[in-house]
C-alpha cells in the first residue's frame, strides 16, 4: 500500500465539501485537513461552529480540528487537493464550468512537485472533462507536467442534502485515477472513510459518466410520474390514489411526480446531453424527461389559474426550497409556480421555515414571510417540510377562505378531512 499523505485541501465547503472535510479528518487523524472556500463569511461561519446548510452537526463542527481558510498561503505543501464547487448550467442550459476552471487555475499555485500531488475533482461534469478541460489548465498555469509533478483523480459526490442516513461516511464511494498508483491512494483515502466501502471504476471518464447517469435516469423516471399526472388529471384521477394501487405490485419502482429542482438531478442530465450532441448523438429521451420536468411548474400554475377564475386571488405559497427539509434553494423550481401565478394576476405570499430570506431576495427577488397573517383564497403545499407535512385541520382551515382552494402538490394533506366548502387540488 503507498503512502497515503500527510495534507489534504478541499476546496470548496458548501453542501459537498463540508461533510467531506469533516469525515475525512476524522478518519484520518495522523493527516492535517485544511478546508478552503473564496466566501469570507462561510469561513467566519464555520469558525464559530456554524453551518448554514445543516449538513454537519454543530456538536461534530465545534470538535473538528479542519484549518478553515480563504488564504493561499495555507494551501501549500498539499498531498491531496480535493475539488467540491459547484457545477451549474446557464442560461441556455450549457455546462458552466466556470467555478470548477477557477478552482484548477488557484490551485494550481499550491502544487509542490517534490510532493507530487494528486488532485482529485468531486464536481460533476460531462466525461471527459476532467481530463481534457482541468487537467490542461492546470499544467498551463503551474507549467508543471501532469503525471510527473502532479496526477489525476476523481471520485463523484453523492451527497443527498437533508439525507442523514446515506452519509458520505455510509456510502459506498466511486474511485477513479489516471493510474494504479492513483487509484491506490483513493481507495485507501476513501475506504478508511466510509464504512461501506469504494468501487474501483475502469477510468476516470467511467466514473464521471457514471454520476451522469445516476440522476439522469431518476431526472427521466420523475418526468414519467410529471407527464402520468397531466394525463391523469384529465380524467379527474388523483396520480397519488394510482401509486397507491401500483406499488402493490413487486417490481414497480416508486418514483413521484413532482417539481425537479436542485443542483443535481435538475442540472446534471444536462452535462450529458451536452456530451451527447459535442459527438453527434442526439439525446431525445434524456432532453424530453428535461423538458417535461422544466414545465412542471407552469403547467401547474396554469391549472390552479383555470380553478381560480381569472380575477386576482390571494395566494399562500408554503415551500421555496428545491426538496423537504433542507435549505437549499439552488434551482429552485417552486419559484416557477410563483412566478406564473404572479404573472396571471394573483397576489402570491411565499413562505418557508428554512430557507434564508436574504438569499431567496438575492437569487429571485421574492420577499419571504415567515408567519403570513390572514385567510387567503387558495393555500399551496409545494414541499413536504415536517413543518407543513404535519399541519392540522384546523391549521390548514385557518389559512384559506371558507371557499378557497388547497393546492395540494406533494399529497401530504390527502388524510385530511376538509370542510364541504373548500375545494381540494392535487397532482
Amino acid at each position: 500500500m503507498s503512502k497515503t499523505g500527510n495534507k489534504i485541501i478541499i476546496v470548496g465547503l458548501g453542501y459537498v465539501g463540508l461533510p467531506l472535510a469533516v469525515a475525512l479528518a476524522e478518519a484520518h487523524p495522523d493527516m492535517d485537513v485544511v478546508g478552503f472556500d473564496i466566501e469570507e463569511s462561510r469561513i467566519a461561519e464555520l469558525r464559530k461552529g456554524m453551518d448554514r446548510t445543516l449538513e454537519v452537526a454543530d456538536a461534530a463542527l465545534a470538535s473538528t480540528r479542519i484549518l478553515f481558510t480563504g488564504r493561499d498561503d495555507q494551501c501549500q505543501n498539499a498531498d491531496f487537493i480535493i475539488v467540491t464547487v459547484p457545477t451549474p448550467v446557464d442560461e441556455r442550459n450549457q455546462p458552466d464550468l466556470a467555478a470548477l476552471l477557477a478552482a484548477s487555475r488557484r490551485l494550481a499555485g499550491w502544487i509542490d512537485p517534490q510532493r507530487r500531488p494528486t488532485i482529485i475533482f468531486e464536481s460533476t461534469v460531462y466525461p471527459g472533462a476532467t481530463e481534457e478541460e482541468c487537467g490542461p489548465l492546470i499544467e498551463q498555469v503551474s507549467g508543471l507536467k501532469r503525471g510527473r509533478d502532479f496526477r489525476l483523480g476523481y471520485s463523484p459526490e453523492r451527497i443527498n442534502p437533508g439525507d442523514k442516513v446515506h452519509r458520505v461516511d455510509k456510502i459506498i464511494k466511486v474511485v477513479a485515477g489516471e493510474d494504479e498508483e492513483v487509484l491506490d491512494q483513493l481507495d485507501h483515502l476513501y475506504g478508511t472513510m466510509t464504512e461501506a466501502g469504494v468501487f474501483r471504476a475502469a477510468s476516470i471518464r467511467t466514473a464521471e459518466a457514471a454520476k451522469a447517469i445516476e440522476n439522469a435516469q431518476r431526472d427521466i423516471n420523475i418526468a414519467f410520474m410529471n407527464e402520468v399526472a397531466q394525463i391523469l388529471s384529465h380524467n379527474g384521477v388523483s396520480v397519488w390514489d394510482v401509486l397507491d394501487a401500483a406499488r402493490t405490485k413487486w417490481n414497480f419502482l416508486p418514483f413521484e411526480p413532482g417539481l425537479v429542482g436542485g443542483h443535481c438531478i435538475g442540472v446534471d442530465p444536462y452535462y450529458l446531453s451536452f456530451h451527447a450532441q459535442r459527438i453527434g448523438h442526439d439525446p431525445r429521451v434524456i432532453l424530453a424527461g428535461r423538458g417535461i420536468n422544466d414545465d412542471m411548474g407552469r403547467w401547474i400554475a396554469d391549472r390552479l389559474h383555470t380553478l381560480l377564475g381569472s380575477t386576482p386571488k390571494r395566494v399562500l405559497f408554503l415551500g421555496v426550497t428545491f426538496k423537504e427539509n433542507v435549505p437549499d434553494v439552488r434551482n429552485s423550481r417552486a419559484v416557477d409556480i410563483v412566478r406564473r401565478l404572479a404573472w396571471l394576476g394573483h397576489d402570491v405570499t411565499v413562505s418557508d421555515p428554512l430557507a434564508d430570506p436574504d438569499e431567496v431576495r438575492r437569487e429571485y427577488e421574492l420577499d419571504l414571510e415567515r408567519e403570513p397573517e390572514g385567510r387567503f383564497d387558495c393555500l399551496i403545499g409545494a414541499v413536504r417540510h415536517r413543518d407543513y407535512e404535519t399541519m392540522s385541520v384546523d391549521s390548514v382551515m385557518s389559512k384559506v377562505a371558507e371557499d378557497g382552494v388547497v393546492a395540494d402538490l406533494k399529497g401530504m394533506w390527502r388524510q385530511l378531512v376538509l370542510p364541504a366548502g373548500l375545494r381540494r387540488w392535487t397532482l
